[in-house]
């Protein structure tokens, strides 16, 4: 049996592991970035806390777990930033990017 093009683009396609679930993936990463662009554009300034699970939510989906030491005592937002990131350890990026979405979507309508 004679095989088309798309018979072996779909071959290809597996061997590279693509998958619908990273095309599911590739829409999350683009509603994440839509929403990191919304969060610069609230009309009110969210809270402390608010901006610390904001902060620790987009770290974690963009650079994976805590990579650096913490600050020094002198450096207070930096520890608080920090300590903030570091609860957030073992979150998979797609968890973090959906909290962080959801986040977004809640303050947009709060703030």
């Amino acid at each position: 049996m004679r095989r088309g093009v798309l018979d072996y683009f779909l071959d290809f396609s597996r061997l590279l592991g693509y998958s619908k679930k990273q095309k599911n993936q590739n829409k999350m990463t683009q509603e994440f970035l839509k929403a990191a662009e919304e969060a610069k554009a609230l009309t009110s300034k969210p809270t402390d806390d608010q901006l610390l699970e904001l902060y620790s939510l987009y770290k974690q989906a963009t650079v994976g777990d805590v990579n650096t030491e913490r600050p020094g005592m002198l450096d207070f937002k930096g520890k608080a930033k920090w300590d903030a990131w570091e609860k957030k350890k073992g979150l998979e990026k797609s968890a973090a990017e959906q909290k962080y979405i959801e986040l977004v979507e809640k303050l947009k309508g709060t703030c």
